[in-house]
C-alpha cells in the first residue's frame, strides 16, 4: 500500500474517550490551534494534551495536518467531479491508473469505489477548455478507461467531520 493510501489502524474496539472526540473535533475546526489553548478547551494539562495528540496520530485517527487552498487563487477557479469506469480490473490496471490520475496537478481528490464507476475524481481547471483538454489527453486516451462522465461543481461546502 502507497504511503498516501487511507487505512485506519483503528480498530472499533479502540473507541475514543470523549476528551480524545474533543480534541480531535477541534483540530477539524483549527489544525493550527496552539497545545496550551487546546489543553483548556478540553480541560486537560498541556502535558497531557500533547500526550494525546502524539497518541491518536500514532493510532491513526489524525493523519496530518494540511492547509486548505483555494484552486480559484492559484489560477484553476473550475472544478469538477469526473466519474470513470475502467474497461479492466486486473490489479497491474488499477494500479497503473491510480498512480496516473494522482500524479496530475489537476487533481485534487481521487477516490477509489464501488459501483457503476470504479472511480471519483474532483479536479480543478483553469477554464472549460483546459477542463477538457484534462479529459482527453489524461482520461478519454487512457487505454484502461472505458467511459468518463464530467460533472460541473457550483460549490464546495466542507463538512464539519465525522466527530
Amino acid at each position: 500500500m502507497s504511503p498516501n493510501v487511507v487505512a485506519s489502524p483503528l480498530a472499533p474496539s479502540d473507541p475514543l474517550d470523549p476528551i480524545d472526540r474533543r480534541i480531535v473535533e477541534l483540530l477539524v475546526a483549527d489544525a493550527r490551534m496552539p497545545n496550551a489553548r487546546l489543553a483548556e478547551a478540553v480541560g486537560v494539562a498541556p502535558s497531557t494534551c500533547l500526550a494525546r495528540v502524539r497518541a491518536l496520530i500514532e493510532r491513526g485517527v489524525i493523519r496530518g495536518f494540511h492547509a486548505e487552498v483555494d484552486p480559484a487563487a492559484l489560477g484553476r477557479p473550475l472544478q469538477a467531479m469526473i466519474a470513470v469506469r475502467l474497461s479492466v480490473h486486473s490489479r497491474e490496471q488499477i494500479e497503473s491508473f491510480t498512480a496516473h490520475v494522482r500524479a496530475l496537478p489537476a487533481v485534487l481528490t481521487l477516490f477509489h469505489m464501488t459501483g457503476g464507476d470504479d472511480y471519483l475524481l474532483r479536479v480543478a481547471a483553469a477554464d472549460p477548455g483546459d477542463l477538457r483538454e484534462f479529459v482527453v489527453e489524461h482520461l478519454a486516451s487512457h487505454p484502461s478507461v472505458a467511459h468518463a462522465e464530467t460533472n460541473l461543481v457550483y460549490e464546495v461546502v466542507r463538512g464539519v467531520g465525522v466527530v
